[in-house]
């Protein structure tokens, strides 16, 4: 058993490599008390008083108390290594002192001196390499208090005189190189420190910038006088008269990294251009703007990643702007594909790619430091200063970049990865651009350069639907394109036709070849995720629509909103998925088909299957919920129970659900089909009666159909005589809105049998009313209202007074079409004093429109604008945009006869614009046109001509 103590950057102890959960700050810093001062005892006040200071509560030592006995719990894995024990009221940890990490510096650290005053100079460089990589950071860092701030002091001195004493060392080692940038930093913190300066003014001219070290002797000249008023010591006035003349002692010795002898050629690294590169024109900008280089010293290092899924074209990008930095670089361009992502074989150690980058660059392998941050360092400074262009592409994550990143701002940096590499952005301030699929005109480019523009014409539609199956996917573009270049037998129209099915779509996108195949391709990022990402991205699969919300997708994995985020979070990191608008997930249709092949190969059958039931579980409930908002007094169905954990959204306001209808009602279309299909009939019929209200107010009829042919046939299989008959007059519905008449006859006759056959009264006057409806646009007003009064009888004697008072409506509505406009505001009166009752909006605002017309027709007509205005009113409170449309084609009637030509002209012009946004029948839109084009005429008309 391995088990290390550190307090150098934090305080932890690993056991076997895993970290031990310690507790809390305050518990961390018990054992970081006792770790610093290990195997000596300490009293309980000695422990109060380094741990909390001067502010130690009242209860300090019960709580010390209570800390070291969880202490000791959290130990035990490693109680055969450290043990905290009590003696004589005092306690202490006992541990190797080897094993922490403090300890363990401060042991080697003289082992190194050692060495390097017997002559074994590479011993002692050795030693000092492992006991500065102990230091991870500060000690203790964020623990103030006067003790641990002492002991910080007083370590960071002694991490100051082993630095020292090691770069003493390497000058006389001839490690020149590998100083410079250690002691620069060393020197921003101790600016007043000669011997710092000494060491990084000699780096500083061995390196070939005597300017520079002459200029930091200057500086410290200046400093010294400024703040204490003397000037520099004698060793350090004599370094820099050495400088002047260049002093042939201050030569470095034979052993020297980089050797005179051995000039490197200019690296040029970068691999050939990629064929055939089309578009990307707005990224090729976008990258020349993020990676200017830089010059100031102070100015950090441009560093920019582009990030995107697998087959996007990230390198192809990347080499495209390289090669078109050449002039920018003259420095060279370094390159190293880092396998991060490769499907074979593991990702390239940064190290290994650290000594090529080395190679490259000149350093003498035989003389480079063997210590990975030594190597690091060196590479810094031997990137220093130059105009070099480093290309790291296919990156796996923050840790594999670090090591590769140069330190000087002329330097230029990009990066691909399908990891958004949060932690290099956070530390680095590096800038993203990620890369999203081709459009389809960049698409088209792009085969047409392959395949010759004279192929895409010869077969358009074939070409078209290639496009669309490849989702914009520049790896599966090409792959077809190659498929189809390699033989020359096979048409556009084959190929699309083995695209058409989902299940199989990947398998005609495979070459046979691991670095080309798109499946392959998108599974080593899938193999890249923990377990929990990975289910939720194969059960995301079952999401019915094109995209899903966040609650939805809770519903789905039966996760929690906010452990579902970070699962989210993390197939977005790994560009699996892409989050649209906040809130919206969604993924490319060929990342989408991988995800249901997974889900069908992988997974169990019952993951997608339990998943594909709760979602639209989420749907039925929320959408039933969102609807009695819209409607309140529409009549209730039985849903499909919920099963424990169903969490329908809680929506509380009209307003609420018709945003809810207007972001979900293209996905609940697409969740209806997908029930249809898989069996879920219930939850099928009761979508589509759920989805009826918002899409009748939007006017979009065509949907309604088709919606309720698809609920219809989900209600037949089911046997539900009621949802049959609802299904054939929402059908009716559409059919009448839109003209087809003799269509809707059918569909209400089929509504009626049902309803008579099965004795559903309820279902029987709703049928009545939808007659009415479609007589009244037929004009057979008579026949409106004859259906219209059994409608009323059949509400009446239910005791359904929501729809009696409809009815009545509708009865107004056929005694003012018939010219008994008294009767028509008698029946409106009472059917919108029953609304008012009730609270019905919906139905007052139908009903006030009535009356409108009814007083219209009476020649009262300020109160009928008074009428159409309140129904205005509601509708647009409602959302219910053709209703609104209608009432202002009637209001504008009233205008028009009261001699108000300019409003008449504004309400219709209105009433056009809501018919286009909800994309009408033709037949109303020309009716509004016509009435618009009438008015003109008569405007004209009026007009009185000039005299001659």
């Amino acid at each position: 058993m391995t088990v290390e103590f550190r307090v150098l950057g934090g305080v932890e102890v690993l056991v076997d490599g895993s970290r031990v959960d310690l507790g809390p700050a305050r518990q961390q810093r018990v054992l970081a008390a006792l770790l610093i001062g290990a195997n000596q005892a300490v009293t309980v006040d000695q422990l109060v008083e380094r741990v909390w200071g001067e502010d130690a509560p009242q209860r300090a030592r019960s709580t010390l108390y209570s800390y070291l006995s969880r202490l000791r719990h959290a130990l035990r894995p490693a109680e055969e290594a450290a043990r905290i024990a009590r003696r004589s009221g005092r306690y202490q940890l006992t541990v190797d002192p080897m094993a922490a990490d403090l300890h363990r510096f401060r042991a080697l650290t003289p082992l190194a001196r050692a060495a390097a005053d017997a002559g074994d100079e590479d011993e002692a460089a050795r030693l000092f390499e492992e006991a500065l990589a102990l230091w991870q950071g500060a000690l203790c860092p964020g623990t103030d208090t006067p003790w641990f701030n002492s002991q910080r002091d007083t370590a960071h001195a002694e991490l100051l005189a082993a630095a020292l004493d090691r770069g003493d060392l390497q000058l006389r080692r001839g490690r020149h190189a590998e100083l410079a940038p250690v002691l620069t930093d060393h020197a921003e913190r101790h600016p007043l420190d000669e011997r710092i300066a000494a060491q990084l003014m000699l780096t500083l001219y061995r390196c070939g910038r005597p300017a520079d070290a002459l200029h930091h002797y200057q500086e410290l000249r200046h400093r010294l006088a400024e703040e204490l008023g003397i000037d520099p010591g004698p060793a350090l006035r004599e370094l820099y008269r050495q400088i002047l003349v260049s002093d042939p002692r201050l030569a470095p010795p034979d052993r020297a990294l980089v050797s005179p002898r051995r000039t490197a050629p200019i690296p040029r690294q970068l691999p050939a251009l990629p064929p055939l590169f089309i578009g990307r024109d707005r990224e090729r900008a976008r990258l020349d703007k993020l990676l200017t280089p830089q010059a100031a010293p102070g100015d950090a290092v441009p560093v920019s990643t582009i990030c995107g899924p697998g087959g996007v074209g990230k390198t192809w990008l990347a080499l495209r702007w390289a090669h078109d930095q050449q002039e920018r670089c003259p420095d060279g361009q370094l390159y190293a594909d880092l396998r991060g992502f490769t499907p074979t074989g593991d990702p390239l150690d940064p190290y290994t790619v650290l000594r090529e980058f080395l190679d490259a660059l000149g350093a003498d392998p035989a003389h480079r430091p063997t210590a990975p941050h030594a190597q690091a360092a060196l590479y810094r400074s031997l990137t220093n200063g130059k105009r070099l262009l480093i290309v790291l592409d296919n990156a796996r994550d923050t840790d594999q970049v670090l090591p590769l990143l140069p330190g000087s701002p002329t330097c230029t940096v990009l990066i691909t990865s399908r990891h958004q590499l949060p932690g290099l952005a956070a530390a680095h301030g590096t800038t993203h651009l990620t890369l999203g699929t081709l459009d389809d005109d960049e698409a088209h480019d792009l085969l047409g350069r392959r395949l010759g523009a004279d192929r895409l014409a010869a077969e358009p539609a074939a070409a078209a639907l290639l496009r669309h199956h490849c989702a914009g996917l520049p790896l599966a573009l090409s792959v077809l394109a190659a498929r189809l270049t390699t033989n020359p037998v096979l048409t556009l129209t084959a190929l699309a036709a083995e695209l058409h099915e989902t299940a199989t779509r990947l398998d005609a996108l495979d070459t046979g070849e691991t670095g080309t195949d798109v499946r392959t391709v998108f599974a080593s990022s899938y193999r890249a995720l923990d377990p929990d990402s990975a289910r939720v991205f194969r059960q995301l699969a079952q999401a019915p629509g094109a995209d899903i919300g966040l609650a939805a997708a809770a519903g789905l994995t039966a996760l929690p909103a906010v452990r579902l985020r970070t699962r989210l979070r993390r197939l977005q990191a790994h560009h699996l998925l892409q989050e649209r608008s906040p809130g919206r997930y969604s993924c490319h249709d060929l990342l989408r088909a991988y995800a249901v092949e997974l889900a069908g190969t992988v997974a169990p059958a019952s993951e997608g299957q339990q998943a594909l039931t709760r979602v639209l579980d989420h749907y039925v409930h929320t959408a039933y919920a969102a609807d009695r908002l819209l409607v309140p007094h529409r009549d209730p169905i039985r849903l499909v129970p919920a099963p424990p954990g169903t969490h329908p959204e809680q929506l509380a306001t009209h307003d609420r659900a018709m945003r809810w209808f207007t972001d979900e009602h293209a996905v609940l279309s697409a969740a209806v089909d997908r029930a249809e299909r898989t069996g879920h009939d219930a939850h099928a019929w009761q979508l589509a009666w759920a989805l009826t209200t918002f899409l009748a107010r939007r006017g979009r009829w065509a949907d309604l159909a088709a919606l309720h042919t698809t609920a219809l046939a989900a209600a037949e299989r089911i046997d539900d005589v009621a949802a049959r008959a609802e299904s054939h007059r929402t059908r009716a519905f559409a059919c009448t809105e839109t003209g087809r008449l003799a269509e809707a006859h059918r569909e209400l006759a089929r509504a009626l049998a049902l309803s008579e056959a099965s004795g559903n009264r309820a279902s029987l006057a709703h049928t009545h009313l939808a007659l009415g409806w479609l007589y009244e646009r037929e004009g057979d007003h008579p026949a409106a209202l004859r259906h219209d009064r059994s409608a009323v009888d059949l509400f009446t004697a239910l005791g359904n007074l929501p729809w009696r008072a409809r009815a009545l409506n509708a009865l107004a509505w056929d005694h003012a079409r018939l010219g008994d406009h008294p009767a028509a505001v008698r029946s409106g009166r009472e059917a919108l004093a029953l609304q008012d009752e009730l609270a019905d909006e919906r139905g007052q605002a139908g009903t006030w429109d009535t009356l409108g017309y009814a007083y219209h027709h009476l020649g009262d007509h300020p109160k009928a604008v008074d009428c159409y205005r309140r129904s205005l009113h509601l509708n647009r409170a409602l959302g219910h945009r053709y209703n609104e449309a209608e009432t202002l084609v009637h209001l504008s009637r009233t205008h028009r006869a009261t001699g108000s030509v300019d409003a008449a002209r504004e309400a219709l012009r209105q009433a056009l614009a809501l018919y286009r946004e909800i994309q009408a029948p033709d037949a109303e839109v020309e009716q509004v046109r016509a009435l618009l084009a009438e008015l003109s005429q008569s405007a004209r008309r009026a007009v009185p001509r000039s005299g001659p």
